[in-house]
């Protein structure tokens, strides 16, 4: 059963000791990055750990993107130990489901990096599309909520 929970004192390390393989690190920031971002972003970003039962797998973050207006994933990984179980996809429809029972957000947007095939074909088998914008080397998708 896959949970998300909120970051604390009790389980920061953990959620910093978490890392993609070798050949995952281009494609996404580090968890103590994404913190940092997450405490200077405090009023606008939901960082989550990812829990399978009592075990961290991962990290996401949802957050407000007030430059451009809309809700966004902005930050996802899965501890390379727990990748090709599904806990991604249950992670992600949690994320999702977060900001639209919170906020009543009718999209959510996020951008991946073109070469990330595994993330891109996760966002699409949920719904998310292209929006034919690049920015900063990434891809924009959008999931429109209300066709959910």
């Amino acid at each position: 059963m896959i949970q998300l929970r909120a970051v604390t004192k009790e389980n920061i390390d953990d959620v910093l000791a978490l890392k993609v393989g070798k050949d995952q690190e281009r494609f996404v920031s580090s968890n103590s990055e994404s913190l940092a971002q997450a405490y200077v972003y405090s009023k606008t970003a939901y960082p989550f750990a990812i829990y399978h039962d009592e075990t961290i797998v991962g990290f996401i973050m949802m957050a407000y993107y007030e430059k451009n207006g809309y809700y966004t994933l902005w930050k996802f990984m899965v501890d390379k130990r727990y990748q090709d179980h599904g806990y991604g996809r249950e992670a992600l429809m949690q994320g999702i489901d977060f900001i639209n029972n919170k906020f009543g957000a009718k999209d959510i947007y996020t951008g991946v990096i073109p070469d990330n095939k595994v993330a891109k074909g996760l966002y699409e088998s949920v719904g998310f599309v292209f929006t034919g914008v690049y920015e900063d080397g990434m891809e924009e998708l959008r999931l429109q909520l209300e066709d959910r």
